[in-house]
């Protein structure tokens, strides 16, 4: 929802359409059942998503369809309702699964500074260079995303890896580590 709520943004900011002020408001109003969504647990996300969000999000759906014959198809404005209709139905489950997020804005964090060198990897040296850099890459983040130290997780596989069989490769994952590690401090 971040990117449709963007669309709507930038074409009030250039325009001052109603329809796009009144759109960025709706979504608006969507985050603000986030904030109060935010910390509790996934059965409560859900109730009060259901009470509080879901109307809006359905009343969003149907007033941006009604409004879209409103418009010249040509439009940058209905190029914005265009894409949010598409992205809705996508959107949709979070309301009943408290598990998942209005956006995706976690992820796309998590992966902007991949994003941001994405340019200074063409200057790895090699193709070889390149491969080697995305491995490294993978697995740091890989290391990161499940709560792992990535130096100490890698500092233990590279002490096993020259005696390991290939065959036993899923001994070496983060979680694993993350285990042995977790029952040695206890």
């Amino acid at each position: 929802m971040v990117h449709v709520r963007r669309k709507f943004f930038e074409e009030a900011e250039r325009t001052g359409a109603p329809i796009a002020k009144e759109a960025v408001k709706r979504i608006g109003t969507l985050y603000d059942v986030e904030r109060e969504a935010k910390g509790k647990c996934p059965e409560d996300r859900v109730a009060l998503r259901q009470e509080k969000a879901k109307p809006v999000f359905d009343e969003l759906e149907n007033w941006l369809q009604a409004q879209l014959p409103k418009l010249s198809g040509k439009t940058k404005l209905a190029g914005a309702i265009r894409y949010a209709l598409s992205r809705m139905p996508k959107a949709r489950p979070y309301l009943s699964d408290g598990r998942l997020e209005l956006d995706n804005n976690i992820c796309e964090r998590s992966i902007r500074p991949i994003a941001l060198g994405r340019k200074n990897y063409l200057f790895m040296g090699s193709v070889g260079g390149g491969k080697a850099a995305a491995i490294a890459y993978t697995l740091i983040e890989t290391a990161k995303m499940n709560n792992v130290d990535p130096e100490a997780w890698l500092t233990w596989v590279l002490e096993r890896l020259p005696d390991h069989k290939i065959n036993r490769i899923d001994e070496l994952m983060p979680w694993v580590w993350k285990a042995e590690n977790s029952q040695t401090a206890a």
